[in-house]
Formats: structure tokens, C-alpha cells, sequence
């Protein structure tokens, strides 16, 4: 089966094309600036990258781009657009409403709309997406998989803000939880390498990239999460400053006549180690500098690590038991520093790093601990497009079953 993966953004369509068979990866790219002059589509096939200009005022007619790009007799690896079996859509938010991966038809595309509100910088170009390739690819299955979908599982007492219930019912905050895809696919990988059954994995994944992320799994599931309502919420991020006390924001509106709009930008925007470090919210940018003396960098690494290592900590208590720490995501599959740093702060639950094991988990699968460690700690690339292939496939097959 051949499935194309779709991933809208606002001004962009990321895409990989899967072979199912094998789950290679036929071709992938991006696609910038949509909607804007200067689009470029950057595609990769047959170990070649391609940069070429094109005209994509819309996602209609970017999506029109990627296909007919994919069956160029020059750089495609289609015959025909007919091959494609199956488009998988990444969607950020499903909110209650929808747990798993599912076919799209219009009780879907409404779940999305209605959920657009917790999602605004998401749900509307997901669906945009979504829109443009039902128009070009009719007569193919479209399945939509939600960002939170493995996250449904949070019990009440994990998901549930401590507000008055009618904040819950009629404006539905509550923890809802993000880079649910890739937390699943780490957790799956995690029990394939520990030889155990899903069902039997107790872990603590970390997705560590410019934004952040922790999940804990017990039983294959998950069971709490660090981000909430919003991706703000939890450990410091690249520019998001993560768990604050929430009279911060009057305390700012109040004292120095923020508006609510400029805290707003200030929080998701301008704070987490671009606020600390006022170099980057690149982590590399931030080793480079506090290399170099800065401590302003030093000091953003430093409350990144705490922060990872007391959610590690909070988990630790929560779970029947940890069989593995899991690292992902770009600072978690490639800063060494950080990485060793995050183990070191959790010597007092038996955690030992090994520091040439972490020199050589680069971008690969690899224990990063000793072998008398009490807890293992394990880097685990993650493949989000990869889940999503998966799904598409398997809920494409149930489709042909009944």
C-alpha cells in the first residue's frame, strides 16, 4: 500500500510518500510560503534534494504541486497519482470527542472546526489540508490522526484544572495534552526493544525539541501529561516558559500595562530559553554561548534540565513501576550536554549515565545509562510520519473489511 502523509502548517505542507510494504520512505518534503510570494518546494526522492520556485497562493494548489511533483518523469517515484491508496492527516487537536485515528467524513472535518478554538494556530490549516486533498485525491480514504488521541486515556484526577466545574463543561478547559504521535510511537519502539508487550511497558517519555513535552505510561497507556489546555503549559521550551504561576499575567497586566495579547506573545513567543539564555531558543546556539562564558545560557540550560528532571520525578512517583526513561525529539536525540545533564539531577532515584554511550547514541536508538543504573534511560528517535502511515494503512484495511 502506498500512503501520503500530509502535515499542513499555515504557510507550509510537509509530506512523506510510504511504500507499507516495507515502510520506506518513497519521497518527502516541504513546501514554504503558501499563501505568500516566493513559495519553494524542497523535495527529496531517490536520495536527491530538489529546490524548485513555484506559485502556491493556497493549499489547494501547493497540495496540486506536491502531487504532480510526485509523478514528474524526472524527480517522481510515481507513475501515476492512482498508486496513493491512502492520505494520513496529522490534526493537532480532537478534543473529547475523538480517541483514535479515524476516516474522515463530515462528522470529523466538524470535530476539527469545533475544536479550532483550542487549537487556532493548527486545526484551521490541518483542515485547509484536509480540504485540499479530498478535492485532489477523491477517491482515496482520508484518515485523520490527532495529536491527542493517545492522550484520551489521562484519568480525571490527571486531566481536570482544579476551576470551577461549569469552566469544564461549558468552556471545556481541561488538560488536553500534545505531540501525542510521537509519545505513542516512542512507547511502541520502547516495547519492541525492552522484549516486552505494550500492555506490560511502564515508562516516562520525554519529547524534547523546541517545544516540549512528558507523558507517563503505565500499562502502554498513558496517564499524565505535562502540557494542558494549551501547549504552553509544562516544561520550558524553546520560546514557550512552560509552568509559571498563573498571577504572573495580572501581576504583568497590573504593573507594567501589558495588554493581554502582548503577555500572550510574550509567554508562547519570546520566554523559554530564548527568554533565560536572550541568545537562542536553539539549545545548540545556548551550549555554544555558555561555552563561551555566557551564563545567562548556562542558566537556561540549567532550569531546562531541573525541569525535565522534576517532571521525571513527579512521574516516577505516580507509576506502578519505570521499566525506561525515553528521550526523543531534537534535543533529546542530539544534545549530549543536556542529555547527561538530565541524568546526572536523577542520581537520587538510581540513575547512572554512561557518558560514552551518550557520546555515541546520535540520532539512533541507544542506551545512554549503565548497566547498573536502576533506571535505564534510552534515546529513541522519533517518526510521527511513520505513526501516521501506520494508521492510515490499518484503518484503509478495516475500511476494505467490512
Amino acid at each position: 500500500m502506498i500512503v501520503f502523509v500530509v502535515n499542513c502548517g499555515s504557510s507550509s505542507i510537509k509530506y512523506q510518500l510510504f511504500d507499507m510494504t516495507d515502510e520506506s520512505v518513497l519521497a518527502r518534503g516541504l513546501l514554504e510560503r503558501v499563501g505568500q510570494s516566493g513559495s519553494v518546494l524542497h523535495h527529496r526522492s531517490n536520495e536527491t534534494t530538489h529546490e524548485i520556485e513555484v506559485d502556491a497562493p493556497n493549499h489547494t494548489v501547493g497540495l496540486k504541486i506536491i502531487l504532480d511533483t510526485l509523478v514528474d518523469p524526472k524527480i517522481g517515484v510515481l507513475k501515476n497519482i492512482e498508486e496513493i491508496e491512502g492520505v494520513g492527516h496529522r490534526v493537532v487537536h480532537g478534543g473529547e470527542q475523538i480517541r483514535e485515528s479515524t476516516l474522515i467524513d463530515e462528522n470529523v472535518i466538524k470535530v476539527i472546526k469545533d475544536n479550532a478554538s483550542l487549537a487556532p494556530l493548527h486545526n484551521p490549516p490541518n483542515l485547509a489540508g484536509i480540504e485540499a486533498a479530498m478535492s485532489a485525491l477523491s477517491n482515496v480514504p482520508q484518515v485523520a490522526v490527532f495529536d491527542t488521541a493517545f492522550l484520551a486515556t489521562l484519568p480525571p484526577r490527571a486531566y481536570r484544572y482544579a476551576v470551577p466545574r461549569q469552566w469544564y463543561e461549558k468552556y471545556r478547559v481541561r488538560r488536553y495534552g500534545f505531540h501525542g504521535t510521537s509519545h505513542r510511537y516512542v512507547t511502541l519502539r520502547a516495547a519492541e526493544i525492552l522484549g516486552k508487550s505494550v500492555e506490560e511497558v511502564n515508562l516516562i517519555t520525554a519529547h524534547l525539541g523546541n517545544g516540549c513535552s512528558m507523558t507517563a505510561v503505565a500499562g502502554g497507556k498513558a496517564i499524565d501529561h505535562s502540557m494542558g489546555l494549551t501547549p504552553l503549559e509544562g516544561l520550558v521550551m524553546g520560546t514557550r516558559s512552560g509552568d509559571i504561576d498563573p498571577a504572573v499575567i495580572f501581576y504583568m497586566a497590573r504593573t507594567a500595562g501589558m495588554s493581554l495579547d502582548e503577555i500572550d506573545t510574550t509567554l508562547n513567543k519570546k520566554s523559554g530559553l530564548l527568554g533565560l539564555s536572550g541568545v537562542s531558543n536553539d539549545m545548540r546556539d545556548c551550549v555554544e554561548a555558555a561555552k563561551k562564558g555566557n551564563t545567562d545560557a548556562a542558566l537556561a540550560m540549567e532550569v531546562f534540565s531541573y525541569r525535565v528532571a522534576k517532571y521525571i520525578g513527579a512521574y516516577f512517583a505516580i507509576l506502578p513501576g519505570c521499566d525506561a526513561i525515553i528521550m526523543t525529539g531534537g534535543i533529546g536525540e542530539n544534545s549530549l550536554p543536556i542529555r547527561l545533564r538530565i541524568c546526572q539531577l536523577l542520581s537520587n532515584i538510581g540513575v547512572i549515565p554512561d557518558e560514552k554511550r551518550n557520546e555515541e547514541a546520535i540520532r539512533k536508538v541507544g542506551l545512554i545509562t549503565a548497566d547498573d543504573s536502576k533506571i535505564p534511560v534510552w534515546i529513541i528517535p522519533t517518526n510521527e510520519e511513520l505513526m501516521i502511515a501506520r494508521d492510515t494503512r490499518d484503518v484503509v484495511k478495516q475500511m476494505a473489511v467490512k
